[in-house]
């Protein structure tokens, strides 16, 4: 369902389950993907919260977004994207699994109007909202002037004013808001040094309200046979209110219109901390030895209940020792 809203308020009022399938029990990230290997890192339930994922292009930050819309869906939650680069892919949403007909989705027309929505959303009943890009809100301002016309930090301003207001709506609902934001490089404040340093998109005031901040960096392409599948990615964890987490790193692995690769992320996981045994290139996993990983990825992709036992003993190790 696309929605091109141009109003500056609109309202809905849809009734649905929590992402817990218990009423008034707010946003849990303790699914089974998206991911073991990245909810270590955070905590067990996230909601009432601003998160912030950002890094340079194609580092996977769009696709970990609708990896949570997905998994928001599958227990029944009611999501929400705001597409302000229209941009958005539906083919490839699909691919990863969303279900496009229970997602709504605002093409708004300027910064003014996307953060009006946000904030409506958020004091509505909306498990999951996701803001795709923060570079891409325009002022309106800047829409109505020459292309000329220098409007300083005009987005900036917009930020801190508009996010003290959905932060106090945030404090009274039970929805997850997930900013997906760029990066640039700025000159040092002593131009003599010659140093650069890299900033996010729209000013400070996103950093500061966001519980969790995520950086997203590509480490490699994967191959098969000589042929790109896919990519590699790092997500650092620059910030985390919810539990003490800073700086540390999740690895993970993107297929090229796919999404994230679960089963190679379990496999990681597992043989790290011995649920499952690794030996040589090959791995132990139910009583069968799988002699390479591509077969291992396979085996775990043909049956889910092995998965998902794997998954559950994971997260009994993870979090509840």
């Amino acid at each position: 369902m696309v929605l091109s809203l141009s109003l500056q308020v609109i309202s809905i009022e849809i009734l649905i389950c929590a992402w817990s399938a218990s009423p008034g029990q707010g946003v849990h990230l303790s699914f089974r993907l998206v991911l073991l290997s990245l909810i270590s890192l955070l905590a067990l339930e996230v909601y009432q919260r601003m998160v912030e994922i950002f890094g340079k292009e194609s580092s996977g930050k769009t696709t970990l977004a609708l990896h949570v819309i997905k998994e928001a869906q599958k227990n029944g939650g009611y999501c929400a994207y705001i597409d302000a680069e229209n941009a958005f892919n539906t083919s490839f949403a699909e691919e990863v699994g969303v279900d496009i007909d229970k997602l709504l989705i605002a093409q708004p027309d300027s910064a003014e109007n996307s953060l009006s929505i946000v904030n409506t959303l958020v004091g509505g009943s909306i498990d999951v909202v996701v803001v795709d890009s923060v570079a891409a809100l325009i002022p309106k301002c800047e829409l109505e002037g020459e292309i000329y016309m220098k409007f300083k930090d005009a987005q900036s301003r917009l930020m801190t004013r508009a996010l003290r207001k959905i932060q106090y709506t945030l404090s009274r609902s039970e929805t997850l808001i997930i900013f997906v934001n760029q990066v640039r490089t700025k000159r040092s404040s002593d131009p003599s040094s010659g140093l650069y340093k890299e900033v996010t998109c729209g000013g400070n005031a996103l950093g500061f309200y966001s519980a969790i901040r995520m950086r997203t960096s590509r480490r490699k392409l994967q191959y098969s046979k000589d042929e790109a599948t896919g990519i590699s990615i790092a997500v650092q964890i620059i910030k985390n209110k919810l539990v003490p987490a800073a700086l540390k790193e999740a690895g993970l692995n993107i297929g090229f219109g796919k999404g994230i690769c679960h089963e190679s992320e379990i496999l990681e996981m597992a043989s790290t901390h011995g649920v499952i045994v690794k030996e040589g290139s090959g791995y132990w996993i139910n009583g069968d030895f799988l002699p390479g990983k591509e077969e291992a990825e396979k085996f775990l992709l043909e049956n889910d209940a092995v998965a998902d036992d794997i998954c559950s003993t994971m997260r009994s190790q993870l979090f509840e020792t």
